[in-house]
């Protein structure tokens, strides 16, 4: 009997393993395919949470769907492959660095079918995991699949830390298939098994593709204009970068060079170039005379490219420093002072995490990052930043950005008088051999900040792209459980309150994360540990519950007190005011006013769920909950990150009240 247990645990572990696994390699590899997923926030994410929740809710059902996962997810893959889709740019209200042409599918019907496929795939692995769920009690249930989730975000993060290519996350993936599904493997599924390696194959083991922490990377080698050679490197299908020597871009790219003309003090001592990227800028900046440059570049890949092909061989300097790290968080972890501080092109083309809208560079154009990066300068040391803006409205923006900052406009240079390729340069006192002063032909534009750093939104508003994405989800979520379950009316009723706490709960580790990448960088290193730290306090909260049952019973008024004071502590401080701390005190304080409330909050649902009659559609409903949660996210664009935490209280107060009638809702329904 301890043996058979011990079996249906390891089960459930491998199963939960399979399952958070899978989900991180979908949102990692779909936003490398899909273009327009690279920027779409938590849409691969979103339609997780739909399919776990409605595989849970199908736990008892008495067709087994999870024998059929890995045909459902090498049909999604081969979708993926067949039908690529390209972000359509056009409007001027939300800025995407993406291709100008609009190209398979139309987006509208590409992404209910992404959405419904990723669904689908989950909704099949969940139900696998859900028939291993009801087997426990609902606590230990809980117990593994936290545990077996755990696992799977370290077993990602490791392939992730190797570089390892999605063919090797899919041989993971299919080992686990092998090992569940066990007496119900058919010819089918060892087909489907095989046609999935094939295809993440083709694609992983291309000499011209490799694959960092943040994007599938390709590269080329080109003829510029004249004949010059240069290599093109494209990232999640979107051109990115040149590889090119500087003599040769001299020529055509003159732009690149003109901030060490418009420098106030032509003395180079110290250079910070951030946005490195292949070393491109740091071969300009070395040929310019700088005696010593740091670079910074936040992916490790195209540092090493850069470093192994650019035909100048800036990074092997001596002159030069290379540091691995976001641009935000390097300003705050130095006090060094610089002749020109330079943000060359650092468009990241992805997103810091799969929970928000925040892009890898968000935290870097915000007005309190431009004040620090004033603190940074030399008295008569000059910043510069450039790149293809898009729009002018962008470049107005950054303006006033840097004049609320200098007291003063800063320089413009724009190349052919368009508003795509511009440099903006100011100093601490105006350049009087500025040929062209900034000035706003657009309608004043308030600067980004740390608590709404939405750079390329123009007003506070939920893009219309977006809002028809909510209706296409909400849709196809409720098409989705009315043809897989029917009506959830009824376990909704009784588990209305952990439906709440779903939502809630989404917001409030939104909110973490969000609040851990403005205090120690957006590098996918600093998301991974935040998942993984908030993994380790729901596992703590469950193993508080499970040792002291009649504590946390006992207690449970005080516990939602607390909660509330908790939130309210968090939404009265600042997350930017932590940056003036040492990072070991920043960490701490950091850890306190994300990880209480996170470790109270599933105090209350550990101790809820312990004692629920039905695991599985119990937690199928708090899935969906989180889903909403997921979905009123896009209203961050609108009221900032901080008053999400008003929103995380809002949902707990639904909640309680949900809980306090729980009660009666059950009595009378017995009594009827």
């Amino acid at each position: 009997m301890k043996v058979n247990l011990q079996k249906k645990s390891a089960q459930l572990l491998l199963a939960s393993f399979l399952m958070l696994f899978l989900e991180l390699a979908l949102i990692r590899w779909a936003g490398s395919n899909v273009v327009y997923l690279s920027y779409f926030t938590n849409f691969v994410l979103l339609a997780s949470f739909l399919g776990i929740g409605i595989g849970f809710l199908r736990a008892k059902s008495r067709y087994n769907l999870f024998p059929l996962a890995p045909v459902a997810l090498t049909t999604f893959i081969a979708f993926v492959f067949i039908a690529p889709v390209q972000i359509n740019r056009t409007g001027s209200d939300l800025i995407y660095f993406g291709n100008l042409s609009h190209s398979g599918l139309p987006i509208w019907i590409a992404l209910p079918v992404i959405f419904l496929s990723v669904a689908a795939v989950m909704a099949t692995i969940a139900e696998g995991v859900a028939r291993r769920f009801v087997v426990f009690k609902p606590l230990e249930a809980y117990r593994l699949d936290i545990a077996g989730s755990i696992a799977g975000v370290v077993g990602f993060a490791l392939l992730s830390f190797t570089n390892a290519p999605p063919v090797v996350w899919g041989l993971a993936v299919a080992v686990l298939f092998w090992l569940l599904i066990g007496k119900g493997r058919t010819s089918l599924v060892v087909v489907a098994l095989a046609g999935m390696l094939v295809l993440l194959g083709a694609e992983s083991l291309s000499p011209s593709t490799f694959w960092s922490p943040y994007y599938k990377i390709e590269h080329q080698a080109v003829e510029k204009s004249g004949g010059s050679p240069a290599i093109n490197i494209d990232v999640n299908g979107i051109p990115h970068q040149s590889v090119q020597s500087t003599a040769e871009r001299s020529k055509s790219e003159g732009l690149y060079f003109l901030p060490y003309r418009r420098q106030v003090s032509k003395q180079l001592d110290n250079v910070l170039i951030v946005g490195a990227g292949n070393g491109s800028d740091v071969a300009i900046a070395l040929s310019m005379g700088a005696k010593h440059i740091d670079a910074v570049e936040i992916d490790p890949r195209l540092y090493d490219f850069g470093k192994k092909f650019h035909p100048d061989r800036p990074y092997q300097d001596p002159r030069v420093k290379v540091f691995i790290n976001d641009g935000r968080a390097f300003l705050e972890s130095n006090t060094k002072k610089y002749d020109l501080i330079l943000f060359a092109l650092p468009d990241s083309l992805t997103l810091a995490s799969n929970q928000s809208s925040l892009r890898l560079e968000s935290y870097l154009f915000t007005a309190e990052a431009m004040e620090s990066v004033a603190e940074h300068l030399q008295p008569n040391g000059t910043f510069g930043m450039y790149n293809y803006y898009r729009e002018r409205w962008l470049i107005d923006r950054l303006g006033n950005t840097l004049q609320q900052t200098y007291g003063h406009p800063p320089c413009l240079d724009q190349v052919g008088g368009s508003a795509y390729l511009a440099l903006l340069t100011v100093s601490h006192s105006p350049n009087s051999s500025c040929p062209n002063v900034w000035s706003a032909t657009t309608e004043s534009l308030s600067p980004a900040t740390d608590d709404w750093p939405f750079l390329y939104l123009r007003q506070r508003v939920i893009p219309a792209n977006y809002l028809l994405a909510v209706f296409l989800i909400l849709i196809v979520t409720l098409a989705a459980i009315r043809f897989t379950i029917g009506s959830i009316k009824k376990y909704l009723g009784i588990y209305l309150d952990l439906f709440f706490m779903g939502a809630a709960f989404f917001l409030l580790e939104t909110k973490s994360v969000v609040q851990f990448a403005l205090l120690f960088g957006t590098t996918w290193f600093v998301n991974a540990l935040v998942i993984l730290g908030v993994l380790l306090v729901i596992f703590a909260a469950i193993e508080t519950v499970r040792i002291f049952p009649d504590i946390t019973s006992r207690t449970r008024g005080v516990l939602w007190g607390l909660l509330f004071i908790s939130l309210l502590v968090s939404f009265i401080v600042p997350t930017h005011a932590l940056l003036q701390f040492s990072s070991p005190l920043r960490f701490a304080l950091a850890v306190m006013l994300a990880f209480v409330p996170i470790y109270i909050a599933n105090l209350i649902f550990a101790q809820r769920f312990r004692d629920v009659s039905s695991s599985a559609f119990a937690f199928g409903i708090n899935l969906l909950g989180a889903l909403v949660g997921g979905l009123l996210e896009y209203t961050s664009l609108v009221l900032g990150y901080r008053n999400l935490t008003v929103m995380v209280m809002v949902f707990y107060g639904l909640a309680l009240v949900a809980s306090a009638r729980r009660p009666s809702i059950v009595r009378t329904r017995r009594n009827a």
